[in-house]
């Protein structure tokens, strides 16, 4: 894939948000809607053709944590919002070498999930699900399979989670689309076979907004592949 290898040929060791999406978009993983800008004009003018509220981020490979950082402004209604976000974070960035600036549409949705891949030195790419955000570190709930996947698997990975209920229909929402998470799931496996230089991914939050996961935010961890 020509983004891994640009990103390894300047000595990257991760692919910026922007880049990590991309790359998962073309393995079948769907993004939220976004832009990466390079002035407060286009961060204006791209809020009104995503619609409002939008997010804005900071985008660099330099810049894994974003949110310690305060590089992210969420919710931002207003246009004059939008250009106050985008003065903010140019500012707190600092001296970190900055790709642009990322406006996002505002996905909403009151579950999130995560899904993943990492690279075992014994079994190779292991394909990773379960509940996202805040409380994947905390609760730990999450299933493996080691790629590739069959619908099967994916099927099997989904159910193994303790809070499997929430990808039924819960509290008057819908269930969610399985089709499509378990074609996520076969992706990410597939992601991990094709390219032996990425080391891991992680997409957290995965937002089910309606039934449909749209993966929010998401890295792509590189290492140069070991010669044989």
């Amino acid at each position: 894939m020509d983004i891994v290898q640009a990103a390894l040929q300047k000595g990257q060791k991760s692919l910026s948000e922007y880049d990590s999406k991309r790359l998962l978009n073309s393995y079948g993983i769907p993004v939220v809607r976004e832009r990466l800008v390079q002035s407060r004009a286009a961060a204006v003018k791209t809020a009104k053709e995503i619609g409002l509220p939008v997010v804005l981020k900071g985008c660099s490979s330099e810049i894994a944590h974003k949110t310690e950082k305060k590089l992210i402004e969420v919710d931002l209604r207003t246009l004059k919002e939008v250009e106050r976000a985008y003065e903010a974070i140019v500012e707190r960035v600092g001296d970190t070498p900055l790709d642009g600036i990322l406006v996002q549409e505002m996905v909403k949705g009151s579950r999130e999930l995560v899904i993943g891949m990492i690279r075992d030195a014994q079994f190779g790419p292991c394909v990773m699900f379960g509940l996202g955000g805040i409380f994947t570190e905390v609760l730990k709930d999450v299933s493996f399979r080691i790629a590739p996947l069959e619908k099967r698997d994916a099927v099997e990975m989904a159910g193994e989670i303790k809070s499997a209920k929430i990808l039924g229909a819960f509290r008057g929402m819908p269930p969610v689309d399985m089709d499509l998470l378990v074609s996520m799931l076969i992706g990410m496996g597939k992601l991990g076979l094709d390219l032996d230089a990425v080391k891991e991914v992680d997409v957290n939050p995965l937002i089910v907004s309606g039934s449909r996961p749209v993966a929010v935010d998401a890295l792509v961890v590189l290492e140069e592949p070991k010669q044989a």
